[in-house]
């Protein structure tokens, strides 16, 4: 990736072409939108927020000339600036103005929380809204026998309540990987290593998991609000699990290889591991584990 970077960085003509081209193809491949989005926080943490708001405003124009000239619409422009660049501009400007990965990432939840609470504004019951949407694929499954109807009718209904806060989870963690991704760009072409070091000293803070415990009991409690943001304030704290994972790595020196196979066993067993990691990032929240494993490794004359 460490050549796509290089191209990036040699000008607003090349980092056009990466931002719009990325984000055109994310239209068929949605992941390719978080090289898009790298592309712009690569920039704007490199450069500031005025070239970023260059950059946005190229690859807008660029991308609605594009979708003008081929579907007949230059809304899909606009559409991205809004949806893929301008989130990840303000969170790089805010991560090179504060230097603080930890506040940023906060911050990036503090918007899927804002989403969640305006859902709820708008539409009342987001569970029941949710619910009508997803209907014609239950029926639809019911009549090719893929299901049957008591079993469709709880699933379906028990991920109608979390469809919120599984929308918005998605959304941030779209925008904190694109900003992991630029930083680590930045890293490799400015300050090698900076960026694992960032990573591994990050802490989301007591305060998420105090709100994360609190959201978790009310939404088992009583489904609604506070199960709709328990995916957006998990997330961060299965960042943070990840963090103390790769430090605890790095100082017992593993082999790469338990690395790698944590990050198979979390695409192929999203739920389990995620709550794993999830309930590693809290206790670390009290016990500062990566603080203990350092003086014990520290003491036995390892570092």
């Amino acid at each position: 990736m460490k050549p796509l970077a290089n191209f990036i960085m040699r000008g607003y003509s090349p980092a056009t072409l990466v931002t719009t081209v990325a984000g055109l193809l994310s239209w068929l491949m949605p992941l390719i939108g978080i090289i898009s989005s790298a592309a712009v926080g690569l920039v704007t943490l490199r450069q500031g927020m005025r070239a970023g708001a260059v950059l946005l405003g190229t690859a807008t124009l660029a991308s609605g000339l594009i979708a003008w000239l081929g579907l007949g619409s230059a809304w899909i422009g606009l559409g991205m600036l809004l949806a893929l660049w301008l989130p990840i501009w303000g969170l790089s400007a805010i991560l090179r103005t504060t230097r603080s990965l930890n506040l940023t990432a906060q911050l990036a939840a503090l918007g899927g929380v804002v989403i969640v609470l305006s859902v709820h504004l708008l539409v009342g019951d987001p569970a029941l809204y949710w619910r009508e949407l997803i209907e014609p694929l239950r029926q639809a499954l019911l009549a090719d026998g893929l299901v049957d109807a008591e079993t469709s009718q709880a699933l379906f209904t028990r991920l109608a309540q979390w469809m919120t806060g599984a929308v918005a989870a998605a959304l941030v963690l779209q925008y904190l990987v694109s900003l992991l991704l630029a930083r680590a760009w930045q890293a490799q072409l400015y300050n090698p290593g900076g960026f694992g070091a960032e990573f591994k000293a990050l802490s989301v803070g007591t305060p998420v998991g105090v709100l994360f415990v609190l959201c978790l009991a009310w939404g088992l409690s009583a489904p609604g609000l506070g199960l709709d943001l328990v995916p957006v304030l998990g997330l961060l704290l299965l960042l943070h699990g990840l963090a103390v994972v790769h430090r605890l790595h790095e100082l017992r020196r593993a082999h790469l290889g338990w690395l790698i196979a944590l990050y198979v066993l979390l695409v192929l067993f999203m739920p389990q591991m995620g709550l794993l990691l999830i309930s590693l990032g809290l206790i670390d929240l009290w016990a500062n584990i990566r603080a203990r494993v350092a003086q014990q490794v520290s003491g036995t004359g390892k570092s």
